[in-house]
């Protein structure tokens, strides 16, 4: 029996998992997804917005390989001091760590940690209930609010900054911060990019979504539009660049007042070819504005300042510009890149495999790509492991991984413990005359959890 421990329940750790179990060449395989969360499903939980249920229903594809007879899952499994690569090794065969990238890149601006300036996971971790964000607040009296990146996150983040809480009260976003947005006073939402309208990373979907709330109107600028010379002709585009050029030129050349008086409660407005310099703060010590530079394209794809400053007035701002992978425990790492090095998914240190150690998903290429892009991902590193099943298969012990976990001083959550979580969510969502509403905090995930007898 080759027995696999696959770090990370998000979709390139499902993944992985499906492509070892689905091959037919090592048939004795089982495969254990250990997460740090009680909770399986990585971002598609915790990332992608409430009020995107299609995409939030991928979930049921993941469930079903997390069912799969010889897949187990098991969360509230801490990888670290005293369960490194080391430990688990004694555990398992091999181990492929999918564990993304778990922080946000900086601006390295002054004033970028005033009180006010947040990371938009941040935000996203608050309004999406992960257990690390349970203490997290969010004051919305701010009148602008300014969200720097043009990214998929980005507009999320600036989404569900002008989405009406009634649409929201559908979701299940708990109940603080469906409160909050409530209750919230923005009515400018400041989207801002350093580069042209055909280098946003958003997709077509995500872009069109805004200009389709109810009481929010999005204002673009035609001049800024302008100075990119893809958007006056975007023939030489990728597909989706061009479909967001239309529909930005589709706004650009909207009539003022397009949108009736009474529907206009909150706008959005798409800023490009500005870079943030600085951020200001106010006399109670709290961001006040943003102060941008405007850039010009520099004809290599790029773009260059041009020495002219504007300020947009915001107290709520929040940086979008990418994320960053962390070293992980036991295994080398690329400052540069963020990332482990590896050739076709194998370890590398020094420049040889390490043996029985993998990576798949952005800890392993970047973040990049969508959840798509982790397929191909996760099978070129099964197929590696599995080309070296031979030197693996048979050395660990026949000990129950679970009983080894709990010896190692681990509570693993089981997967009727999830199942409990499941329904302690419905019930709890039902009491509030609502579906289901998630458990925003470690003790009462881990409560329910228990509740089923699902935990060591």
């Amino acid at each position: 029996m080759l027995r696999v421990a696959v770090i990370g329940s998000g979709p390139s750790g499902v993944y992985t998992a499906q492509s070892l179990i689905e091959q037919q060449t090592v048939p004795d395989i089982e495969v254990y997804v250990l997460d740090r969360l009680p909770c399986p499903y990585g971002l598609v939980r915790y990332g992608v917005a409430p009020d995107h249920e299609k995409i939030k229903s991928l979930q049921n594809n993941l469930r079903a390989v997390l069912e799969h007879p010889r897949v187990h899952f098991l969360g509230n499994v801490e990888v670290g001091p005293g369960l490194g690569v080391p430990e688990l090794r004694e555990i398992f065969d091999a181990v492929v760590f999918c564990v993304g990238a778990a922080t946000d890149r900086h601006l390295g601006i002054p004033g970028e940690d005033l009180p006010g300036s947040h990371a938009a996971t941040e935000f996203v971790a608050w309004y999406s209930a992960h257990p690390d964000a349970a203490t997290t607040r969010f004051a919305l009296a701010a009148r602008s609010a300014i969200v720097i990146g043009v990214g998929n996150v980005a507009v999320d983040v600036a989404r569900m900054l002008s989405r009406g809480a009634a649409e929201l009260a559908l979701t299940d976003m708990p109940q603080l911060p469906l409160g909050t947005l409530a209750e919230s006073r923005v009515e400018d939402v400041w989207m801002v990019g350093r580069r042209g309208p055909s280098q946003a990373k958003f997709t077509t979907k995500e872009l069109r979504e805004l200009g389709s709330l109810p009481g929010t109107e999005v204002h673009v600028r035609p001049a800024e539009l302008a100075l990119d010379p893809a958007y006056r002709d975007p023939a030489g585009l990728p597909a989706v660049g061009r479909r967001n050029v239309e529909v930005l030129r589709g706004w650009a050349e909207r009539p003022t007042g397009a949108t009736t008086p009474v529907a206009r409660r909150r706008r959005i407005h798409l800023r490009f070819f500005l870079r943030p310099v600085e951020m200001l703060g106010d006399a109670a010590g709290g961001v006040r504005a943003v102060r941008f530079e405007r850039t010009a394209p520099d004809g290599r794809g790029g773009v260059v300042g041009t020495g002219e400053f504007e300020e947009i007035e915001g107290q709520l701002v929040l940086r979008s510009v990418g994320y960053r992978g962390t070293p992980q425990p036991g295994l080398p790492f690329d400052e540069t890149t963020g990332t482990v090095p590896h050739q076709a998914g194998r370890v590398l240190r020094e420049g040889a495999p390490l043996p029985g150690v993998y990576v798949a998903g952005w800890i392993k290429r970047g973040p990049t790509g969508v959840i798509g892009t982790n397929r191909p991902c996760a099978k070129e590193t099964a197929q590696s492991l599995l080309a070296d099943a031979g030197a693996l298969a048979g050395r660990t012990a026949a000990e129950d991984p679970v009983t080894a976990l709990t010896r190692a001083g681990q509570r693993p959550v089981t997967w009727p413990g999830w199942l409990a979580i499941e329904a302690a969510e419905a019930a709890f969502g039902h009491g509030l005359g609502r579906g289901t509403v998630k458990l925003p905090d470690w003790a009462g995930l881990l409560e329910a959890a228990r509740s089923a007898g699902a935990t060591r």
